[in-house]
C-alpha cells in the first residue's frame, strides 16, 4: 500500500461577486457585505428573478493577452486570472519546478453558456457559416482547465469535474488524491462559474428554483431563515494551489492549512431535490470524517452548502445532526452564499477558501440576512456578525444537482 502523502494550501486566488482579490473577498465577508444587486449583464426585465451576484470589479486584460482573451468565454478568463493570483500568493516560480508534476483540476457546472448563447443567435441571424470556428473550444466545460494548463504550461494531469454545484468541491477532492497518490507534486484546483446569461436564467426561473426578492437584492439570500424563498445565481471562480507537504516545506512556503479529508456520495434519489431524509449528505461528511482520521466532537465549523431553498437548507440541518449528534448544537454553522449568492459549479471552490480563510484568520464569516428563525432549522448559524474563534477543524459541504454531495475537511496545518 502506498504511503499517502499530506497535503497543504499554499496559494488562494478569487473572483467574487463581493470583491475580487482574496483581501477584499476576505474583508467583504467579514463585514457582512451582500454582493447581490440586479442583473445588468443583460436586461432581466422578463425574467421573473432580474438580481444575481454579478462580479462587477473583474477586468480580464489585466491577466490575460486581449487576443487570447477574445478566445475565452467568460468562465475561462475568470479561471486563467483567479490561477494567476493563487500562483501569486503561493509564491511558487514555475521556472524553477518540473511542470511535468504540476497539474489541473478544475470544476464547472455549466461551462461557456455566454459562448453558447451568442453563436446560437448567430446560427439563427446568420446561418451555420458564420459561426465561429472557436465555439466548440470556448463552450466545452473542460476548457477552464486547459486553458489554465495553456497559459501557465502545467502538463500534469489535467481534469474537469462537472457535478453541478458539487463540480469544484469534488475538483479539489480528486487533485487531493492525485497529490497523496504521488501523481504529482502540485494541483490547481478549485472552480469557475459564469451562468448569468438569459438562457441560463430562465431555466432556473422557469424551475422556480430562484429567489424572487427583486425589490431588496442584498436580503434575497436568505439561507435557514423561513423567510427564504430560492437561491441566488452568481459568477465568479476560486483557485487554490495545492501542494504535497514535503514539497511546500522544501521550498519555504506559506502554508495556510492542510486539506486532510474528502468524502463524496450521491442521493440517487432526485435531478433537483436533495433527499428529505439526508442520507448522501450523511455519508458524504462521514467518508470526509473518517477519511482525515477526525472525530466529529473535533470538527469547529461547517461552510455549509444552504443555498437559501426551503427544502435544501432542511434537509442540510437535518443532515449535520445526524453525523454531529449533541455536538451540532456546539458547531458554528454558516453559509456565506447569503452574500456571495450560488456560485454552482465553483461554489465550493469558493466556500473551502472560506474554510481555509477562517482557519488562517481566526474569524468565522456570518450567515447575513438571518431575520425569522426556522423551528425545522436550529443551529448556531453564526447570525448576521462575524464571530472571533479559533478553528482548527472546518468542514465545506456541496451538494448538487442530481444526487451529488461532496464534503472537504480542513484542518490547522502544525
Amino acid at each position: 500500500m502506498l504511503l499517502q502523502k499530506r497535503v497543504v494550501i499554499t496559494g488562494l486566488g478569487i473572483i467574487s461577486p463581493v470583491g475580487t482579490g482574496l483581501e477584499r473577498f476576505w474583508s467583504s465577508l467579514t463585514g457582512g457585505i451582500s454582493g447581490i444587486r440586479r442583473v445588468t449583464r443583460f436586461d432581466p426585465a422578463n425574467h421573473s428573478t432580474k438580481i444575481a451576484g454579478e462580479v462587477v470589479d473583474f477586468e480580464h486584460t489585466k491577466y490575460i493577452d486581449k487576443k487570447e482573451a477574445r478566445r475565452m468565454d467568460r468562465f475561462t478568463q475568470f479561471a486563467v486570472a483567479a490561477t494567476g493570483m493563487a500562483l501569486a500568493d503561493a509564491g511558487l516560480d514555475l521556472e524553477a519546478e518540473d511542470r511535468n508534476r504540476i497539474g489541473v483540476i478544475l470544476g464547472s457546472g455549466i461551462g461557456g453558456m455566454e459562448t453558447l448563447e451568442e453563436q446560437a443567435r448567430v446560427l439563427a441571424e446568420k446561418g451555420p457559416g458564420r459561426v465561429s470556428p472557436f465555439f466548440v473550444p470556448m463552450m466545452i466545460a473542460n476548457m477552464g482547465a486547459g486553458q489554465v494548463a495553456i497559459s501557465y504550461r502545467l502538463f500534469g494531469p489535467n481534469v474537469t469535474s462537472v457535478s453541478a454545484c458539487a463540480s469544484s468541491s469534488n475538483a479539489l477532492g480528486d487533485a487531493f488524491r492525485m497529490l497523496q497518490w504521488g501523481y504529482a507534486d502540485v494541483m490547481i484546483s478549485g472552480g469557475t462559474e459564469a451562468p448569468l446569461t438569459p438562457l441560463a436564467m430562465a431555466g432556473f426561473c422557469s424551475m422556480k428554483a430562484m429567489s424572487t426578492s427583486n425589490d431588496e437584492p442584498e436580503k434575497a439570500s436568505r439561507p435557514f431563515d423561513a423567510r427564504r424563498d430560492g437561491f441566488v445565481s452568481s459568477e465568479g471562480a476560486a483557485v487554490l494551489v495545492l501542494e504535497t507537504m514535503e514539497h511546500a516545506l522544501s521550498r519555504g512556503a506559506r502554508v495556510y492549512a492542510e486539506i486532510a479529508g474528502y468524502g463524496s456520495s450521491c442521493d440517487a434519489y432526485h435531478i433537483t431535490a436533495p433527499d428529505p431524509e439526508g442520507h448522501g449528505a450523511v455519508n458524504s461528511m462521514l467518508g470526509a470524517l473518517k477519511d482525515a482520521g477526525i472525530a466529529p466532537e473535533e470538527v469547529d465549523y461547517i461552510n455549509a452548502h444552504a443555498t437559501s431553498t426551503p427544502i435544501g437548507d432542511k434537509a442540510e440541518v437535518s443532515a449535520i445532526k445526524k453525523v454531529f449528534g449533541a455536538h451540532a448544537n456546539k458547531l458554528a454553522v454558516s453559509s456565506t452564499k447569503s452574500m456571495t449568492g450560488h456560485l454552482l459549479g465553483a461554489a465550493g471552490g469558493l466556500e473551502s477558501t472560506v474554510c481555509v480563510m477562517a482557519i488562517t484568520r481566526g474569524v468565522i464569516p456570518p450567515t447575513i440576512n438571518y431575520e425569522y428563525p426556522d423551528d425545522e432549522c436550529d443551529l448556531d448559524f453564526v447570525p448576521n456578525v462575524a464571530r472571533e474563534a479559533k478553528v482548527n477543524v472546518a468542514l465545506s459541504n456541496s451538494f448538487g444537482f442530481g444526487g451529488h454531495n461532496a464534503t472537504l475537511l480542513f484542518k490547522r496545518h502544525y
